[in-house]
């Protein structure tokens, strides 16, 4: 998981040049505090309550990772106050893709399915978010070196051929869910090798009488902890995920990605 850092002289905003894009690899979103809904409430009870409810389980992720690694996620969210919503099956195996709004897609995905994800480097070092990813497989990319994007493909090919599900958000960063992001292509190309369908899915955050919220995503330059403690002052967040039809690995990696970008943004 990639996170979103506002940047105005970034590729894609006014009076840069177009064609700089070709020479970057860190993804970018516009996405920012703006993006964000006022914060109305401190609810000190309800954040200390769940914080030691989150602590208690980082104490006990040893031992749950190893025996109920879904039920763990699972815990985590409600732990956090996010209240998990799944529409669709996920399959056993194949490459999983998703739009990305926040730290809350990881362990979303994680407790429907014992999903390996494609995160960047600086997410083994996250408390509990971290060692889950680093427990269930995850495999780490450096996004400071663009030279090992192929050793990256290369080995979700191969866990892709060994049977495992492996998750990825093609857009590389997070977005509000207002708007979203380009899909990359390169993960596509691990699921056209491994000759294993593209599953994709739909993350959508709404308050509990249904309206659409950007409360849970994590955007610009706060801190893991600031999104985390958004989250834990809301009374309750629900976290849908709606799994979408499987797209066969056919074509080319373009082909696919856009496919698979206009389901999930439809």
């Amino acid at each position: 998981m990639q996170r979103s850092v506002t940047n105005p002289g970034h590729p894609g905003h006014p009076g840069v040049p177009p064609f700089a894009e070709r020479e970057t690899w860190g993804p970018y979103s516009p996405c920012g505090p703006d993006c964000l809904p006022p914060s109305t409430t401190r609810a000190p009870l309800r954040v200390a309550r769940r914080l030691a409810a989150l602590v208690g389980l980082a104490l006990l992720a040893p031992l749950l990772l190893a025996v109920a690694r879904q039920t763990l996620h699972r815990l985590v969210l409600r732990a956090a106050g996010v209240r998990l919503r799944v529409v669709g099956t996920l399959g056993p195996d194949g490459l999983v893709v998703a739009n990305h709004l926040s730290w809350i897609d990881v362990v979303a995905l994680g407790a429907v399915a014992p999903v390996r994800m494609i995160a960047k480097a600086e997410v083994a070092d996250w408390p509990v978010i971290g060692p889950l990813a680093a427990r269930t497989g995850a495999l780490f990319v450096d996004r400071a070196r663009i030279s090992g994007l192929p050793a990256v493909v290369a080995d979700t090919a191969a866990a892709l051929r060994a049977g495992a599900l492996v998750g990825v958000f093609p857009e590389g960063t997070t977005w509000c869910g207002v708007a979203a992001g380009p899909f990359r292509r390169a993960p596509f190309q691990a699921a056209l090798d491994a000759r294993v369908p593209v599953r994709p899915v739909r993350i959508t955050f709404t308050l509990p009488d249904g309206r659409p919220t950007t409360a849970g995503a994590f955007l610009g330059d706060e801190t893991l902890a600031d999104s985390l403690l958004r989250v834990l002052r809301l009374p309750r967040l629900d976290c849908t995920l709606t799994v979408l039809p499987p797209l066969a690995p056919t074509g080319d990696r373009r082909t696919l990605a856009a496919r698979a970008e206009r389901l999930i943004a439809a």
